[in-house]
């Protein structure tokens, strides 16, 4: 810490009403939402403003997030909390799983199995975390993802499944 910098940080950011988000998403498949949100014609979802995630590069099957280490993202040790690099890999396993669904379909984690293997620090430089789908049915899917730094070394590692369903009962369901 700089003789300029005080010991308390403080972070503004902002986010959009994620239902108008939702309402605009209707009709596409999962790989035209992705690439609208990547393109900035959707707003990224609050989750991505909150965590600072950036730079979505899409195609069917495959997904792209960037990361740029921060002190907010930082555990008690003084390294970025594997809460955090469990996020970007659930993302970005899940995403990738969005962008083979037709339009009307969703999905949920069904589980994300996760190893980490190098701290993270505002050192480590952009994090690159990919997902790809390794197999899709129609109930579910299995994903991974990993997490590189800057050096291309493997930061951590998860796999996913995910189950797929039709968005109207998903939603009927929930009604009672």
């Amino acid at each position: 810490m700089s003789e300029t910098q005080g010991a308390v940080r403080t972070r503004t950011y902002t986010w959009e009403d994620p239902s108008a988000s939702v309402a605009a998403m209707a009709g596409r498949t999962g790989l035209e939402i992705l690439q609208a949100i990547g393109a900035g014609e959707l707003p990224q979802p609050p989750v991505m403003r909150t965590l600072g995630m950036s730079g979505v590069e899409v195609e069917e099957g495959r997904i792209v997030f960037r990361l740029q280490p921060q002190e907010f993202h930082y555990n008690p040790l003084g390294s970025m909390h594997g809460g955090v690099l469990a996020t970007l890999l659930d993302s970005a396993a899940a995403c990738a799983v969005q962008t083979t669904l037709p339009a009307g379909t969703g999905y949920t984690s069904l589980d994300l199995n996760t190893k980490f293997l190098r701290p993270v620090t505002v050192g480590s430089g952009m994090l690159r975390c990919e997902g790809i789908v390794l197999s899709r049915g129609k109930r579910t899917a299995l994903a991974q993802a990993q997490v590189l730094d800057d050096a291309d070394r493997l930061i951590a590692h998860a796999t996913s499944s995910c189950m797929i369903f039709p968005i109207d009962s998903a939603a009927q369901g929930h009604r009672a």
